[in-house]
C-alpha cells in the first residue's frame, strides 16, 4: 500500500482493533472507537484507506451510526476508500454500503490475510486516482502544453504571450497558414484573467460579405428578409470574454470602417437597429497577410491596423524554427497511432531525414496531414519517406560568410541532435561526438539550452 499511505480502523471493540492493527504490521494505522473520533482522525491524518464496523456506539448492536458515519466519511474526503465489516452472512447491508459509495466490504471473523491484499488494492487504486488528478490539474494549469515546441524561435514566442497574456492589450498575431495562430490565441485566453468567459472566433475570409456583418454585429427582428428574431453577433456573445478575428487582413474595407468605430467606442449596433450597445472584449486578430502592405496599397485602413496592433506575436514558419519538425512529428504518430489504432512505432531514419529537410510550405498543418495519412496507409511498424510522400530536400539560402555557415551548421546539427535523442544531452553528445560538457557550452553559446 506504501509509507504515504495511512490506514484508519474505525472499530469500537478493543479485541477487534489489535487484531485489525495486526493485520495492517508494518502500515501507518491510526485508531478510532466512534464516529466523533474517527472524523477528527480523518482531518487530522487524511488516510487513504478506512476499515469500518458497521456496529459503533451509541448503536453498537445495529448499524445507524455505521452508516452515518460512512456518509460523512465520503463527503468529507470522497476519494477516500472505505471498507466496510460487516457480520457473518449480512449481504444487505454490505450491499447498500457499496451502493453509498463504500470501496468494498468483509465479513466477520476477520482474515487477516484476505484483508492486507484488500487494503493493499484500495491504495494503490486511490494513488492512482490521485496521480490522475495531478496529470489533469498539470494539464488545465499549462495552457501552452497545446504549443509543441522546442526551438530559440518558439521559446520566444511562448515568452511573448506569457507577458501579453495579463495585460488587456489588442493582440494581433502574424505569421504564415497553418503556423498554430489557433493555438496561440487559445493559450492567451486561457492565461488571461477573462478565462472565465468566452473565447469567441469569427473567420473573417470564411464568410461571405453581405453575411459577415450581421455575423459579427448581429441583428434586429425584421432587418432583412428572413430575420425572424432578434440575433446576437459575434462581437456581443464575447462580451466579458475575447474575440478573436481570424484572417483580419480579409475584412471587407466598410466592415473595417464598422469595426474601427466599436474598438474607438466600445458599442456596438445591431443591423436593423439604433441602439448603441456597450461591449467589453479583449480582441486578437490573426493574418497571414502582409497588413504593412495592404495598408500601403488602401486595402487595410491604417487607424484600424494601429487600433488592432497594440502588441504583435510574430510565428516563425515551421522551416525556421530549428528542431520542432521532427518534435511535432513524433508528436502527432504518438496521437493518431493511438486515434486509429494503428500499431506504427516511429519513423525510419530516412523518414526523420526527410521531415527535418523538407521546406515545410504548409507548415505545421501539412505536417499534421502528412503524418496522419501516412499512419492511415503505413503497413509496417515505422513510417518511411513513401508514407510521408516526400523527397529529401536541400535548404537554400543558407549564407556564404564561412564564420556563419559553420555557426548556422553547428547550431543546425545541435538542435537536430536533440530532436532525434528526445532531449536526452548524454545521447546528443555521444551523436554530435563531444563531451557532455563541451555540448553544454554549445547549448548556451546558441540559446538552446535556456
Amino acid at each position: 500500500m506504501g509509507s504515504d499511505c495511512k490506514l484508519l480502523i474505525v472499530e469500537d471493540d478493543p479485541g477487534l482493533q489489535s487484531q485489525l492493527k495486526w493485520s495492517f504490521d508494518g502500515y501507518e494505522v491510526v485508531v478510532a472507537d466512534d464516529r466523533e473520533t474517527a472524523l477528527a482522525q480523518l482531518r487530522r491524518h487524511e488516510p487513504c484507506v478506512v476499515t469500518l464496523d458497521l456496529g459503533l456506539p451509541p448503536d453498537p448492536g445495529g448499524v445507524s451510526e455505521g452508516f452515518v458515519t460512512l456518509e460523512e466519511i465520503l463527503k468529507l474526503a470522497p476519494d477516500t476508500k472505505v471498507i466496510v465489516v460487516t457480520g457473518h452472512n449480512d449481504k444487505n447491508n454490505a450491499l447498500r454500503a457499496i451502493g453509498l459509495g463504500a470501496y468494498d466490504f468483509f465479513e466477520k471473523p476477520v482474515d487477516p490475510d484476505l484483508l492486507n491484499l484488500m487494503a493493499q488494492r484500495a491504495g494503490r487504486l486511490y494513488r492512482l486516482e490521485r496521480e490522475n488528478r495531478k496529470l489533469n490539474e498539470l494539464r488545465s494549469e499549462s495552457p501552452l502544453d497545446g504549443l509543441i515546441a522546442a526551438s530559440p524561435q518558439m521559446r520566444r514566442v511562448v515568452q511573448s504571450i506569457e507577458k501579453l497574456a495579463p495585460i488587456d492589450v489588442a493582440t494581433l498575431i502574424l505569421g504564415e497558414s497553418g503556423t498554430g495562430k489557433e493555438v496561440l490565441v487559445k493559450a492567451l485566453f486561457k492565461l488571461s484573467s477573462r478565462a472565465d468567459r468566452r473565447l469567441v472566433a469569427i473567420n473573417c475570409a470564411a464568410i461571405p460579405e453581405n453575411l459577415l456583418e450581421s455575423e459579427l454585429f448581429g441583428f434586429e427582428k425584421g432587418a432583412f428578409t428572413g430575420a425572424v428574431k432578434t440575433t446576437l453577433g459575434k462581437i456581443e456573445v464575447a462580451d466579458g470574454g475575447m474575440l478573436f478575428l481570424d484572417e483580419i487582413g480579409d475584412l471587407p474595407l466598410p466592415l473595417q470602417a464598422k469595426l474601427l468605430r466599436f474598438l474607438q467606442e466600445r458599442v456596438i449596433e445591431r443591423v436593423g437597429g439604433r441602439v448603441e450597445i456597450p461591449v467589453d472584449v479583449r480582441v486578437v486578430c490573426a493574418t497571414h497577410r502582409n497588413l504593412s502592405e495592404y495598408v500601403a496599397d488602401g486595402r487595410f485602413r491604417e487607424d484600424l491596423y494601429y487600433r488592432i496592433n497594440e502588441a504583435t506575436i510574430q510565428i516563425p514558419p515551421l522551416r525556421e524554427r530549428e528542431g520542432d519538425a521532427v518534435l511535432l512529428a513524433k508528436a502527432f504518430l504518438s496521437r493518431f497511432a493511438e486515434q486509429f489504432g494503428k500499431p506504427v512505432k516511429g519513423y525510419t531514419p530516412a523518414a526523420l531525414m526527410a521531415i527535418e529537410s523538407y521546406a515545410w510550405p504548409g507548415n505545421v498543418r501539412e505536417l499534421e496531414n502528412r503524418v496522419k495519412r501516412a499512419i492511415v496507409m503505413a503497413d509496417g511498424a515505422q513510417i518511411d519517406v513513401e508514407d510521408l510522400e516526400l523527397e529529401s530536400h536541400a535548404k537554400e539560402n543558407l549564407p556564404l560568410n564561412l564564420r556563419e555557415v559553420r555557426e548556422s551548421a553547428e547550431r543546425s546539427a545541435i538542435a537536430r541532435a536533440l530532436s532525434l535523442t528526445d532531449g536526452n544531452i548524454s545521447k546528443a553528445a555521444e551523436q554530435l561526438g563531444v563531451t557532455r560538457p563541451t555540448l553544454y557550452n554549445l547549448l548556451k553559446k546558441y540559446g538552446l539550452g535556456e
